[in-house]
Parts: C-alpha cells; sequence; structure tokens
C-alpha cells in the first residue's frame, strides 16, 4: 500500500486538545459503562486524524464529546485553547465552528427538504448572511456542480454519492474549522468511496480543514490520515504517524485490526478470540489480554511479562520501544513493547 494522505504539512497550533477524559454512561443492567476512560489526544490545525477501533470501542462515544453531543463524567475538551462551554449559546456558537459528517446520507437527510434546503440549514440557524452564495460555493466546493442544478432536487433522486456530498456541502456552508467524519464513507460503493476520500483530501489542502475521521477501517486511514489513533475499550492503546503505525504495528490489537485490511497481501490474519469488548466489565490489567494473540501463543510469556498482562494496566509510552522500532511520536500500551513498573 501507499498512503495518499498527501498535502500541507500539519501546523503546530492545536485546533481541538483532549485532557484526560472520561465519559461514562449507566449500562442495561445497572453497571457503570466506562466509554472513554481517561484518554489524551491533541489535534494540530491542518491535520487529518483517524481515531479507528471495532465497535464499541469508543471512538464514536469520543467524537459526539468531542462535539459537545455527551457531555464528560470528567476531563475536558478545548478548542482553541478554550475549554469547551456547555452552555446552548455556547455550544451553538462552537458547533459552527466544528461541524459533524454521518456514516448514512440518507438517514442525515430529510427526504422532504430540496438540496438548497438541507444546506442553507445550517447559515439559517446561525443568523448568517448571504444565503444563496454559502449554498452555491457549499456546493461547488462539495463537488456538485453546477450547484443551480441541484437546487431543487431532493434526496431521493440523488445518488449515495451525491447525497454524500450534499451532506458535506451542509457542513462546508458553515465556513468550519474542524470536521467530524463518523464512517463518511461506510455506505458507500468502493468507486464512490474514493471519490469522497479524495474531496476530503482537497478541502484540507484548499480551505486548511482539520479531520477528524471515525473509521474501523485501517485501509481507510492508511489512505487519507497523517496520524492514526487505535482505540480498545475505552482507552488509546496505540498512536503515531500513520506509514509508522501501519507499517510497524506495535500493539497487538493493531496487528489484529491490520491483518484484514485487503491490501495487505501476505499478512496472516489474526482473528481475536473471546467475545467483543463490554465497557460494563473491564477485564484487569490490560484489558485486551483475554482475547490477545501474544497470552494465546505464549509471545507475552516467553516475554516475561504474562503475570504483567493480567494485572497491570500498561501506560500508553513510547520511550521503551527498542531503538529503530518507532518513529518519534509512535506510542503504544503493550507490555511487550513498554516493560510493567516490575521490570
Amino acid at each position: 500500500m501507499s498512503s495518499a494522505a498527501e498535502g500541507p504539512a500539519p501546523q503546530t497550533q492545536r485546533a481541538i486538545e483532549v485532557e484526560d477524559l472520561h465519559v461514562t454512561f449507566t449500562g442495561r443492567d445497572g453497571g457503570l459503562a466506562k466509554a472513554v476512560d481517561g484518554v489524551n489526544l491533541s489535534i494540530r490545525q491542518g491535520e487529518i486524524i483517524a481515531l479507528v477501533g471495532e465497535s464499541g470501542c469508543g471512538k464514536t462515544t469520543m467524537a459526539r464529546t468531542i462535539l459537545g453531543l455527551e457531555k464528560p463524567a470528567s476531563g475536558e475538551v478545548r478548542f482553541r485553547d478554550q475549554p469547551l462551554d456547555y452552555g446552548g449559546r455556547a455550544l451553538k456558537k462552537y458547533r459552527k465552528h466544528v461541524q459533524l459528517v454521518l456514516q448514512d446520507p440518507t438517514g442525515s437527510l430529510n427526504p422532504r427538504h430540496s438540496v438548497y434546503e438541507a444546506v442553507a440549514e445550517g447559515p439559517r440557524t446561525h443568523g448568517m448572511d448571504d444565503e444563496v452564495g454559502r449554498v452555491t460555493r457549499a456546493l461547488s466546493m462539495a463537488g456538485l456542480r453546477p450547484p443551480e442544478r441541484f437546487f431543487l432536487r431532493y434526496p431521493h433522486e440523488l445518488s449515495g454519492g451525491q447525497r454524500q456530498r450534499v451532506v458535506i456541502a451542509g457542513a462546508l456552508a458553515l465556513e468550519p474549522e474542524v470536521i467530524i467524519a463518523d464512517e463518511p464513507v461506510s455506505s458507500l460503493d468502493a468507486s464512490v468511496r474514493g471519490e469522497i476520500l479524495a474531496l476530503m483530501l482537497k478541502l484540507r489542502e484548499e480551505l486548511g480543514l482539520t479531520l477528524l475521521v471515525v473509521t474501523h477501517d485501517l485501509g481507510l486511514a492508511w489512505n487519507i490520515a497523517d496520524r492514526i489513533v487505535v482505540m480498545y475499550l475505552g482507552r488509546v492503546v496505540e498512536q503515531g504517524p500513520t506509514e509508522e503505525v501501519l507499517s510497524n504495528p506495535q500493539h497487538p490489537y493493531t496487528r489484529a485490526l491490520l491483518s484484514v485490511v485487503p491490501e495487505m497481501h501476505g499478512v496472516e490474519q489474526i482473528v481475536l478470540s473471546g467475545e467483543a469488548p463490554d465497557p460494563t466489565k473491564i477485564p484487569s490489567g490490560c484489558r485486551f489480554h483475554p482475547r490477545c494473540q501474544e497470552v494465546r501463543d505464549g509471545g507475552a510469556e516467553a516475554a516475561g511479562v504474562l503475570g504483567a498482562c493480567s494485572t497491570i494496566s500498561p501506560t500508553i509510552l513510547s520511550a521503551h520501544i527498542p531503538v529503530g522500532a518507532a518513529a518519534l511520536g509512535h506510542d503504544s500500551a503493550c507490555h511487550l513493547v513498554v516493560p510493567p513498573p516490575s521490570a
């Protein structure tokens, strides 16, 4: 594979910063679900980050909390170095700058609203001027040209790719600084997926947009992201530059996710054992150890860390990754690369 995530180098100014974020819910059985459990994340202006992991890992809850749709139990989300204010007016102003693109364009669009009405809704809500101009520019930037030809069309008259472009145009009409895209191409055909990903890269290059892409697909992350953040059961288990993480994954969970990417020819598929993660029943030690192939096949035992895997929660850290095995900023929370305190 070769990464397509090319564009201007990310700036050092932080767009979004998350510090020690905890988000909890009450489970069906009354237990406490730790959906996000002590996550730190810094997103630089103009950067594309892929937040990846299987269903239930906490990535969507993380995105919703960054948007202000969920309020954290503790921790902080900061935008332009200012803590997120959950008051009604403050949140409305914030969401003008940080917009959401959902995975299902059909569900995102009101079938009774024309394309023009769908894109104009945001500017009207925020009392912005030049409505027609904003809608026209947004549709054009989203690749629907000439834009006037789409004004009076309805969602059922559009293809899946066109509907997703309308959703993206609705976000662009507010001239946001950050777009959070939750599985933005999962419902689209393969040929259209590439077009939408190319559009997102183009928008980053032309507008300086910051993008947080939430996905289970490491192949998608490879093609669009500057950095990858891998989550498992509410915590970050690996993060770093995309090419480094995917060419040299340090965490067994990342290796398992990568093994099922079709483009990874010759990589032996890793079948995860055990049940899918349950945030109300977090195991002791490394929360991945019940499903870890290194534990199952004896790799952790041979490395002398088997006991730590089941009793000591690893800290995400790069200091003990062997020299030459990881680039600067490539961190992993695994006892195999980060020796436990007793080692």
